[in-house]
């Protein structure tokens, strides 16, 4: 009998991991780094308890995978004991190109590459180091291995992820309204011509799972105060980015003070270019973490730079920009006035005064229509997608993006 590694996770209770393939993913120190990775980035500043990390997100998404393969097998789909394997270790490692405080670095410290690209390239790496075994794990990842509905279970409109994530951020913020029955929505799946689909029976969890998406995206993860939070640490990162390339900068001379991997990317223009050009440049990636930042926020308190050390300053001792949430987009006039004022408050130019202030606009819906679809399969063998077979939900109330304007500032 294999021996097993057995985890107790507070939302799921304990969680099996086989020794060997699975194991040794779990052990590698690309998958290690998301203990150093918060899942829900800033949100802990509106909901004290939301501290978890992207490592207990993807054991607790590895979970429901081995349920969901389980329950497919007991209704006579044939599932290979690798794919299965595979399956399972695509999951776990679906997020490990994560970067600090979630999706911030994506669009600050590095551009034009995605975290899914650079979870290409770690799987690539953690291939690699373990001898060829995780071929049939990103072949599934990147939906090029015959089964569709494997890939489907790791990314869809309701896949494995978004069952663990909704599940896990409700119970660790404390926002008991988006816990999901995610255990009956996996006993309600099955496959018919190769595409996942949801017995009837579990139509009303499916309908309980998209209004719940909707409240915990505007509820946690769109709320305004994280929002708000976010844009001072960007502006930050951007900030200090800038001061880093000037010529005889004070901060340079404080890059002692930095991790190796942070420096690299603030001297460095970071891009899908630079990456696959500079091979240094994932090892320094995959050392980059939540740590990184918070350390150089202490140094950046006292820097010479009024703006830089005004924003590390906000950061830790959570001075968050004063937020305004509009239906409509904002005036331009009314960005201007403030801009003015943040300038003549704070004593810098005006064109500085940018790093301030941010403008964002955010939409979201349930569903989307233009993705795999949710299918009802009815006892009669029929399928027909969630749009049709709802009764609560209809196609234009599910796929509706509701869009709100945000205008975020430094509280002068």
């Amino acid at each position: 009998m294999n021996e097993v590694k057995i985890i107790n996770d507070p939302v799921f209770g304990f969680i099996r991991i086989p020794r060997g393939l699975l194991y040794d993913v779990v052990q590698h120190p690309l998958f290690q780094r998301l203990n150093r990775i918060n899942q829900l980035g800033l949100a802990s500043v509106v909901y004290p308890g939301a501290r978890h990390t992207r490592f207990q997100h993807s054991l607790g998404a590895f979970h429901l995978m081995s349920e969901a393969i389980l329950n497919l097998q007991q209704k006579g789909q044939f599932i290979f004991d690798s794919e299965a394997e595979a399956v399972q270790a695509a999951i776990l490692m679906h997020d490990i190109g994560h970067g600090p405080f979630s999706h911030v670095l994506e669009h600050t410290l590095i551009s034009g590459i995605s975290h899914e690209d650079i979870s290409l390239m770690m799987m690539e790496q953690m291939n690699h180091d373990l001898h060829g075994q995780l071929g049939l794990a990103i072949a599934i990842f990147k939906d090029e291995y015959p089964k569709r509905f494997l890939h489907q279970l790791i990314s869809s409109q309701l896949d494995m992820d978004r069952l663990d994530y909704l599940r896990r951020d409700s119970f660790f913020t404390g926002v008991t309204e988006g816990n999901i029955g995610s255990a009956r929505i996996i006993k309600m799946l099955n496959v018919v011509d190769d595409r996942l689909v949801v017995e009837q029976k579990g139509i009303y969890s499916l309908e309980n799972y998209l209004t719940t998406r909707r409240l915990m995206y505007w509820q946690v993860y769109l709320h305004k105060t994280a929002v708000a939070y976010e844009k001072v640490l960007v502006n930050m990162l951007r900030r200090a980015k800038k001061l880093y390339r000037i010529e005889n900068s004070e901060l340079r001379t404080l890059t002692s003070h930095l991790s190796p991997p942070l420096a690299y990317f603030l001297h460095n223009d970071v891009d899908a270019a630079w990456f696959s050009t500079h091979p240094e440049a994932l090892q320094m990636y995959s050392e980059l973490d939540d740590s990184d930042i918070w350390s150089a926020m202490k140094t950046w308190r006292h820097s010479d730079d009024k703006i830089l050390a005004t924003l590390a300053t906000d950061m830790l001792d959570r001075r968050i920009f004063r937020v305004e949430v509009h239906e409509q987009p904002i005036a331009e006039e009314h960005i201007r006035d403030v801009q003015q004022q943040i300038a003549e408050k704070m004593d810098i130019p005006l064109e500085d005064a940018h790093y301030l202030m941010e403008v964002v606009t955010l939409s979201k819906d349930m569903y989307s229509p233009f993705e795999d679809s949710i299918d009802i399969l009815y006892k009669d063998g029929t399928i027909r997608p969630i749009t049709q077979a709802s009764e609560l939900l209809n196609v234009e109330l599910l796929s509706h993006k509701v869009s709100k304007h945000y205008f975020c500032y430094q509280r002068v």
